[in-house]
């Protein structure tokens, strides 16, 4: 078998001469030499086929795209509305029972939106009708002043008076003291009573005496023999020993009087002076 002869190069056929690029010289300097042959690639270069399909597929996402956010923005400005008409509208109260309307110089007021209040229960009468409280007791007639042992009382008119454990002191205008016991057995002091003691003119007489046998002494009381009624005034030692020292004066005319000793709740005690 007879192998191929080798090509001649020279019996090759040349290629089809590139076009030179318009301004292109051959003779130029390299700059020109370097454009030339770089247009000379460029020409013989075949573009490819324009992807139109693609094209058209990515501008439909794209328009897809922009649309379904467009429909987003206008759902939630659409929320953000409702939102703000169902927080901004006032809430209206219902009507109320039509009446009287206001006169033509009056302005009626605004209806209230809070119900009115219960009326409060009336009291049944079966229910039991607490206790009254018990009645205070009667203030004393006669307050009764507690002296110390020994301290003078200005009784008026010039007198004075005192008391001791022994019993009832006093002294008249000129200095003479008197006395009076209630240690020496003549009085019992666990019986209720008074004793009497005057001396004065015809102008006017002075009254003392003692009383004893009770704790509640309301009052000593004086009657003169015109009916009128006269007050005395009470002392006693501290700690209510059961009897203590009263006094009073008359006037001119008073004549006789009968002296009465009463307790707090205004009943007479003893049966009189001794």
């Amino acid at each position: 078998m007879t192998p191929d002869p080798a090509p001649d190069p020279a019996s090759d056929p040349a290629p089809d001469p590139v076009p030179s690029p318009p301004g292109f010289s051959p003779d130029g300097g390299d700059e020109d030499r370097v454009r030339g042959l770089l247009a000379r690639a460029a020409l013989g270069v075949a573009p490819g086929p324009v992807p139109l399909a693609a094209v058209r597929r990515a501008g439909l996402a794209r328009r897809r795209r922009r649309a379904a956010g467009l429909s987003a923005l206008s759902v939630l400005g659409t929320a953000a509305t409702v939102a703000a008409v169902v927080v901004l509208t006032p809430v209206r109260p219902a009507p109320s029972v039509p009446g009287p309307g206001p006169g033509p110089d009056r302005i009626a007021a605004p209806p209230s939106t809070f119900p009115p209040p219960a009326p409060d229960p009336a009291p049944s009468s079966s229910s039991p009708r607490p206790p009254d409280p018990d009645p205070p007791l009667p203030p004393d007639p006669t307050p009764v002043r507690v002296v110390a042992p020994g301290e003078r009382v200005d009784a008026g008119r010039g007198y004075t008076v005192w008391l001791t454990e022994e019993g009832k002191h006093w002294s008249d205008p000129d200095g003479f003291e008197n006395f009076r016991s209630v240690v020496d057995g003549n009085i019992d002091l666990s019986d209720a009573g008074v004793s009497h003691q005057s001396e004065g003119s015809a102008a006017g007489a002075f009254h003392s005496g003692l009383y004893h046998g009770t704790r509640t002494v309301g009052r000593v009381e004086l009657t003169d023999a015109g009916g009128r009624t006269i007050l005395a005034t009470l002392l006693e030692l501290p700690g209510r020993p059961g009897w203590g020292v009263w006094y009073a004066h008359t006037g001119a005319g008073a004549g006789e009087v009968s002296v009465e000793l009463y307790d707090r709740a205004g009943d007479r005690l003893g049966d009189g002076p001794v």
